[in-house]
């Protein structure tokens, strides 16, 4: 795999880790806006700001320029937040050569046209196959060496077969799956979901809650999933529930932490104001409602958590809220 040269956009800890485990397998450069990520990547093999005390792949290379990044770039990764996804990859397009595949990290998204970050690529980018790699993968463990599993999703199988070779490593294995739909919403689901888990925690909830919140919220993201054309297996996957219980129950899930500090009464504004990384489910929250007012689907959690984020309830208000609705015949438990 080492005649294939791979473009990472985005010096995050997410992009970071996917770009160490790439430089394995061919030859990576990262471009990153920070001057300091840049000479910390090349010169120490280090990014503190976003994975503090871990050592890259040394052949891993960082720029500034996004010219550089992609312009001998065989694959192309996108590892930036859902709300700068688009600006960046305009930015990026001129020196893109034709055909190149382009790989989204990102879990959202967008407001105002409520588009995943592959239909982003595509209308930006046509011709260029749109994948993206997702499952339950928390930077700091995988950059630790803790083993993890992924998924490419490719419309194209050959072609994510072929990707398949350039992200996996010894302990990162790498699954194929033509259902990008599925596998980019379940990404993009489990994160509000991860907000509710939180806020239980926070609210010295037990596991009974959480164990509650969690397959009731796997319910609700298969239901709006399916409806918007992803396969149902899909959801019971590493991109559907792997994710989904890794972002609800790890202390390292920017979402969960978002959601537990709410519960424990914080403002919004306040939290967010002191992350250095992005919780993609406080800006997809209000998309989500509105797709799920679209395609007619019930999700109670999701509507919970966005009266918290958008219309000032509490965590408290959240809970009482769900334990007061009356079950439907679409929220029956098939169990």
């Amino acid at each position: 795999m080492n005649n294939l040269r791979v473009g990472l956009i985005g010096g995050g800890s997410w992009g970071t880790t996917v770009a160490s485990l790439t430089a394995r397998n061919a030859p990576t450069k990262i471009w990153a806006r920070n001057a300091k990520t840049v000479e910390e990547i090349n010169k120490h093999h280090r990014n503190e700001k976003y994975l503090p005390g871990a050592t890259l792949t040394e052949s891993l290379r960082a720029t500034h320029s996004l010219k550089e990044a992609v312009q001998d770039a065989d694959v192309v990764v996108m590892g930036i937040p859902a709300q700068h996804f688009r600006g960046v990859l305009q930015d990026a397009k001129p020196h893109i050569r034709p055909w190149v595949p382009i790989v989204s990290l990102s879990k959202g998204l967008e407001q105002g046209t409520r588009m995943r970050m592959t239909e982003i690529i595509e209308s930006i980018m046509p011709g260029h196959p749109a994948g993206v790699l997702t499952g339950p993968n928390l930077a700091r463990e995988i950059v630790a060496g803790q083993a993890a599993a992924s998924v490419i999703a490719m419309v194209d199988n050959t072609i994510a077969e072929a990707l398949q070779k350039i992200f996996r490593t010894g302990l990162f294995r790498v699954y194929t799956n033509e259902d990008v739909v599925g596998c980019e919403l379940g990404g993009a689901l489990k994160n509000i979901i991860a907000i509710a888990a939180g806020m239980g925690d926070g609210t010295g909830a037990g596991v009974n809650t959480s164990s509650a919140i969690i397959t009731r919220g796997l319910a609700e993201l298969s239901r709006l999933g399916t409806a918007m054309g992803g396969r149902p297996e899909t959801f019971s996957g590493l991109t559907g529930m792997g994710d989904l219980v890794a972002t609800c129950t790890s202390p390292l899930s920017r979402n969960r932490y978002v959601g537990t500090q709410l519960g424990k009464g914080r403002a919004l504004k306040e939290i967010i104001d002191e992350m250095s990384m992005v919780a993609e489910g406080v800006k997809s929250c209000s998309v989500v409602m509105d797709l799920a007012r679209e395609y007619n689907v019930e999700m109670p959690i999701t509507h919970e958590v966005y009266q918290v984020i958008h219309e000032g309830n509490t965590a408290q208000d959240a809970f009482r809220g769900l334990l007061k609705k009356v079950p439907s015949g679409a929220e029956s438990d098939p169990g």
